[in-house]
């Protein structure tokens, strides 16, 4: 009988949702080697044999994270610059891919403001924060560079409002991630929309 063929690739990014559903049920400091592994329902040697460290399996986890969010706002991004129907709606397409709307997106949005928040006082998760950080901005950036090239805001200081609308991405985020009661998605679209209206 020959031994079973682990696939690597597949066991460490099944390691990283066991560490995403984690997190998500119970916080970045309960994310340790034993309870990823409970949770994988692997023995935590076999976590130990694709991961150096705690450090290295968290670190994998936010990129693997990170990728994911790309990725898909990626296939939105093409559509910016989409002439046809109401041109405000592929910039609001694209970012509201960042935003908590769904139980996909407010889980990652959990992750994300659980991987920032750790990042304050773990250094090694601070590069990985910053890219979320930077991210956004770049993304934010292009949506409007690509809005104000067909006309579908005035003339504004696309880097100022770049900041000025990563600021209320986040800020439509947290509140979304902890008042998801208040800060439904229905709300959260319409100052989405709202925002890119007072741009015109």
């Amino acid at each position: 009988m020959s031994p079973r063929v682990v696939d690597p690739v597949a066991r460490r990014q099944a390691v990283a949702e066991a560490v995403f559903r984690v997190v998500v049920r119970d916080g970045v400091e309960q994310a340790s080697l034993r309870n990823v592994a409970v949770e994988a329902g692997l023995a935590i040697g076999s976590i130990r044999h694709y991961f150096d460290s705690h450090d290295d399996m968290i670190i994998f986890a936010v990129e693997a994270l990170i990728h994911s969010i790309d990725e898909r706002v990626m296939a939105h991004v093409q559509t910016l610059g989409d002439r046809t129907g109401d041109l405000r709606r592929p910039g609001e397409r694209v970012l509201s891919e960042v935003l908590p709307l769904d139980d996909r997106r407010r889980d990652e949005a959990v992750l994300w403001l659980a991987f920032a928040t750790a990042a304050r006082t773990r250094p090694s998760l601070r590069p990985h924060a910053e890219r979320l950080y930077d991210g956004l901005r770049q993304l934010c950036h292009r949506a409007l560079t690509v809005m104000a090239a067909n006309g579908t805001v005035g003339a504004i200081d696309v880097q100022l409002e770049a900041e000025r609308l990563a600021s209320l991405l986040n800020g439509l985020t947290v509140d979304g991630v902890l008042h998801p009661d208040r800060m439904t998605p229905e709300l959260t679209v319409s100052l989405l929309r709202r925002h890119f209206d007072s741009l015109r």
